[in-house]
């Protein structure tokens, strides 16, 4: 060592790794073996399968809950509809039925502005606002229906003026009529099931 020099303490060198010495457990240059890289992706699949199955199960979940809601909303929208067929019926002297749904919304028999909805409620099954209608023999509107043929979820514990309700196998059979004394009811045109004439009402509006 020179004069001024510091000395550096000198590092170990790695001892010498024999011929034909392996770690146990593993193969070529450290790499782990076949079986166990097998067993990996083996578990990943399994993994990815299950989390394949929660999430169609939870869509599942959604959709029928989707399915259950727009059914309550099918049922308040029909009664607001029938309780507005039948305060136009008990309004005028006459005792009539209204011609269109546009007579809901404006009564054409009152010099002023008289109404029994504020809108034109959309179908919550089909999303549009074409209604199957009932009418009378005289053609003036008794009650509505859905157009769905789709099978509904509830089939039980309806409340008293949809207990014909039960058991049905299509929305379609839903029908929300008023039923004044003495009423005649006739269609004017015979869908599969239930019978009644199709319109378009307006767009809805308030």
């Amino acid at each position: 060592m020179r004069n001024g020099e510091t000395m550096l303490p000198r590092c170990p060198r790695p001892p010498l790794r024999r011929r034909g010495f392996r770690r146990p457990g593993f193969g070529k240059r450290g790499a782990p073996p076949a079986r166990q890289c097998g067993f990996t992706y083996l578990g990943l699949l399994i993994t990815v399968a299950i989390i394949g199955a929660t999430l169609a199960a939870a869509g599942e979940v959604w959709h029928t809950a989707q399915q259950r809601e727009r059914e309550r909303e099918l049922l308040f929208v029909g009664d607001q509809i029938r309780l507005a067929i039948g305060r136009y019926y008990n309004a005028g002297a006459a005792r009539q039925l209204p011609q269109s749904l546009d007579d809901l919304l404006r009564d054409p028999r009152q010099p002023g502005v008289v109404r029994y909805l504020r809108k034109l409620y959309y179908d919550p099954i089909t999303g549009t606002t074409e209604w199957g209608l009932v009418k009378d023999a005289g053609d003036r509107i008794l009650g509505v229906f859905s157009l769905s043929e789709a099978r509904p979820i509830k089939q039980a514990d309806f409340s008293v003026a949809d207990r014909e309700f039960e058991g049905k196998k299509k929305y379609s059979e839903w029908t929300f009529v008023y039923r004044p004394k003495a009423a005649r009811v006739t269609r004017t045109n015979k869908p599969p099931t239930p019978p009644g004439s199709r319109m378009t009402a307006p767009e809805a509006r308030k």
